[in-house]
């Protein structure tokens, strides 16, 4: 089926649409934060996406993409990097509409030190594996500077929302790996799977999704410091 991964997307995105419309939440007005950093986070994985494709770290099945490629992407991946940060983000404003209590500041940063220990661990043993050493390097420098160097306040609400974010990560990724549509030299990883997915997904994902986050609170408090 070539339309498979562009059903996913579609899939992916239709629910966060349709509901930013609802008038409690009202997702809406807040979707001009989300373009500036979803550009800019967007431009770094994909060209991180674009050499791991040309060397063979990961690759695409033709059976389920619909063939047409942009510096030899196809265009279902492209469109990933708008679509789940899009609705991940819908998740995180979802939780902080609806729940008011957030991790404190001592769990918070119990889990960003564990992370960041845990990355710079897997960066150095596994220096040789690509999708390894990229995605946890990645993370560690960005835990880093949230944490210790921005101290940001909204960390505790976004472990809240990326635990959330993993029942899609599941369905999505499960199928993106199960029949495959994405498939991945176990030669640039670690080769441990949760299922069919491999376990630098986990933190790729949350790299992405803590980026776009950061970013998408960055435009938001500016408008806020200059219409205040």
């Amino acid at each position: 089926m070539k339309y498979a991964y562009l059903l996913i997307n579609i899939l992916t995105i239709f629910f966060p649409i349709v509901l930013s419309f609802d008038k409690r939440v009202a997702f809406y007005k807040r979707w001009k934060f989300i373009w500036p950093g979803m550009l800019i986070t967007g431009v770094l994985f994909l060209f991180w996406d674009i050499l791991f494709t040309i060397h063979g770290v990961w690759s695409f099945n033709d059976r389920y993409i619909i063939g047409v490629r942009i510096m030899d992407l196809p265009i279902e991946e492209i469109m990933f990097f708008l679509t789940v940060p899009f609705a991940c983000i819908f998740i995180y404003e979802c939780l902080n509409y609806y729940v008011k209590w957030q991790l404190p500041d001592g769990v918070t940063k119990s889990i960003s030190v564990i992370i960041i220990i845990l990355s710079a661990i897997l960066t150095v043993v596994y220096h040789n594996h690509w999708y390894t050493v990229i995605t946890f390097g990645l993370l560690f420098v960005i835990l880093i500077i949230f944490q210790f160097v921005l101290k940001s306040k909204w960390l505790g609400r976004f472990w809240l929302a990326y635990i959330v974010s993993l029942l899609p990560f599941y369905i999505v990724n499960g199928i993106l790996t199960a029949v495959p549509i994405v498939l991945y030299n176990n030669q640039q990883n670690l080769g441990i799977r949760v299922g069919t997915i491999p376990f630098e997904d986990h933190f790729y994902s949350m790299a992405l999704l803590v980026m776009n986050v950061g970013f998408f609170e960055y435009f938001k408090h500016r408008q806020t410091r200059t219409t205040a």
